[in-house]
Order: C-alpha cells, then sequence, then structure tokens
C-alpha cells in the first residue's frame, strides 16, 4: 500500500471510529452538565448555545490516542512498520495540553467564577510544557531547524532553537485557542492546517508523520460531524490548546514552521485582531477599531451569518493552504 493511501486509510478508519462515540460522549457531558459560558458583550445569536456540551476536545485527543497507541503496539510484530517513535512527541504533547485545557474548561465550567485558571498560571504552565517539547525536539529527534522559501539549506538556530520552538508551540495553541468561537471554524483551519503539512511530510519522506498528521484530520472531520451548525459539541479549551500545540510540534518536525503564519492565516489573523484592538483601545482611551474582537465576531456584528463566516474563513484558509505548500516547494 502506498503512502498516501495508508495516510488516507487511516484517516477514515480514525473518522468511522470517532463518529460512533461521539454521541454517547455528548450524553456524558450533558449528564455532567459540562455546558458552555457565553460571553455577555458577544453577539446576541450565540445566547441560544449556552448550555451546550463543551470539552468536546476529548473526542478528537482520545481517538488520537487510541489509533496511534494501537498502532505503536502492533508495531512491535516485525511484519508490521505501521508508526514510529518520533510520533510519541507529538501525540505526547496533545494529550499533555489536553490535560491542561481541559481542567481550564472544568474550572471555567464548576469554579466559583468561572472564569477558568487564571493566566498568571497558564501562561507559565504552557511555557514549560512547551519549553520541555522543544527540547526533545532539538536534543531528542534532531529535527531540523528551519527551512525557508527559495533558500534549501537547512538554517542552524543553535539553542536558539529551543525558545523559538517553545515560542511557536505556545502562540500556535492559543491563536487556534482564539479562533474557537463559531461553530466548525476551528475545526475547519485546524484540519485543513494538519492536512497541509501531511502533504509536506509526504514530500519530505517523513512517512510516520504523514500517517499521524491524517489521523488528526480524520478525529477533527468526525468532531465536525457533532460540531457543525448548530453545534450539540464544543472543543473547548481541551480541544483548541492540544490541537494548536500539536499542530505547531507538526510544522516543526518537518522544519518549515516559517511557513506556518501562511498556512494558519485564520489564526494568526484572529491574534492580530486582538493585539491591534487592545492597543487601540488603550492609544485612544477608549475607542474600537473592531466592533469586537476576535475578528470573527467582528463580522458577526457587521451582518455576515455564522456561517458565512466560517465559509468564508475556510476559503481564505484553503488558499493560504495551497500557497503555504507552493512555498515549501520553491
Amino acid at each position: 500500500m502506498s503512502q498516501i493511501a495508508m495516510a488516507l486509510t487511516l484517516s477514515g478508519i480514525t473518522f468511522l471510529l470517532t463518529v460512533i462515540w461521539g454521541a454517547p460522549l455528548i450524553r456524558i457531558l450533558r449528564l455532567l452538565r459540562v455546558g458552555k459560558q457565553i460571553r455577555i458583550e458577544g453577539p446576541r445569536r450565540h445566547f441560544i448555545k449556552l448550555g451546550t456540551p463543551t470539552m468536546g476536545g476529548w473526542l478528537v485527543v482520545i481517538s488520537v490516542l487510541l489509533v496511534t497507541g494501537v498502532l505503536n503496539l502492533a508495531s512491535i510484530l516485525p511484519e508490521l512498520d505501521v508508526l514510529g517513535n518520533s510520533i510519541l512527541l507529538p501525540l505526547l504533547t496533545m494529550l499533555a495540553f489536553g490535560i491542561l485545557g481541559a481542567l481550564d474548561d472544568w474550572r471555567g465550567i464548576k469554579g466559583t467564577d468561572q472564569e477558568g485558571i487564571r493566566a498568571r498560571w497558564k501562561f507559565p504552565a504552557q511555557a514549560l510544557l512547551a519549553l520541555g517539547v522543544a527540547l526533545v525536539l532539538k536534543y531528542g529527534l534532531d529535527a531540523p531547524d528551519l527551512y525557508v522559501p527559495v533558500y534549501l539549506e537547512e538554517i542552524e538556530l543553535g539553542i536558539w532553537y529551543v525558545p523559538i520552538a517553545a515560542f511557536v508551540i505556545v502562540g500556535t495553541s492559543n491563536a487556534v485557542n482564539l479562533t474557537d468561537g463559531l461553530d466548525g471554524l476551528a475545526g475547519l483551519i485546524a484540519a485543513t492546517a494538519f492536512a497541509a503539512y501531511g502533504i509536506i511530510a509526504l514530500i519530505q519522506g517523513q512517512v510516520f508523520l504523514v500517517r499521524f498528521a491524517f489521523t488528526v484530520v480524520g478525529a477533527l472531520f468526525a468532531f465536525l460531524w457533532f460540531n457543525a451548525h448548530p453545534a450539540d459539541l464544543f472543543m473547548g479549551d481541551t480541544g483548541s490548546l492540544s490541537i494548536g500545540a500539536t499542530l505547531a510540534v507538526v510544522a516543526l518536525m518537518t522544519g518549515q514552521w516559517a511557513i506556518l503564519p501562511v498556512i494558519a492565516i485564520i489564526p494568526v489573523s484572529v491574534v492580530l485582531s486582538v493585539i491591534l484592538q487592545v492597543a487601540y483601545f488603550k492609544l485612544t482611551k477608549g475607542r474600537r477599531l473592531f466592533k469586537m474582537a476576535p475578528i470573527h465576531h467582528h463580522f458577526e456584528l457587521m451582518g455576515w451569518s455564522e456561517t458565512q463566516v466560517v465559509q468564508r474563513f475556510w476559503l481564505v484558509a484553503l488558499l493560504a493552504t495551497m500557497i503555504g505548500i507552493g512555498l515549501m516547494l520553491v
């Protein structure tokens, strides 16, 4: 079986398995009353989402964990060569950030202030996890430091690779987290980005990474089965933090993380909109640059429907993905 055929098969298997246990998970979350909290200052149409089960990121995390774990165990047999040890790093990254996100979600729902883990604890925890992952990338997996378009040789970053990689992981994790504000948006954008890096890994000959990336794509598609508008399930920080961090690790493993801002143009734009909104608000002493940040809510308040925002943002993401892959091939 060809490498792409194997990757697509794994994606399909993961999709089917995830869809099967998605409905029972939603029932469990409803029994536990793990419901979405809605921002008071947000678009009024979002109030109908109050109480929709969240922490749905476990649907993706557990599915990828089980499929990848089972296939790694199967690889012990000499006649099978399905996955490799290198995949354990993005897998453990997904699990670690998923647990952190789940704690944040649980505190936001069941805590006294319902605000989740405070930033002064959350960001150091992310940074510590990211630093550990970066060290393994540099000294454990010996991942390529950096490739840039046009220049064919690897650019050596030395010890600076570790803090830069940690920053990329934390930044991407939070970018996907901020993007998770509309039904289907974060899932579609993330699935597209993972597919792009799966193709890049295929071009590089990293067969195990190709399979892992498309396994995640299959799990994300299954999540979107329940997250499509009107959503029956939200990923919460459990999903957004873990998916964002894992995407960054996959990009770092290819060495092609310089084009990540292009492939992930929507999460990057979302982060920039928040930064610009806050900066403009402080500089003008109360005026707003956008009707609301993150920017997807700005377009909602301009009159776009939620489905229009998601579909149009996804079209931009698809075009950016094609450009990103093209830049990699230059």
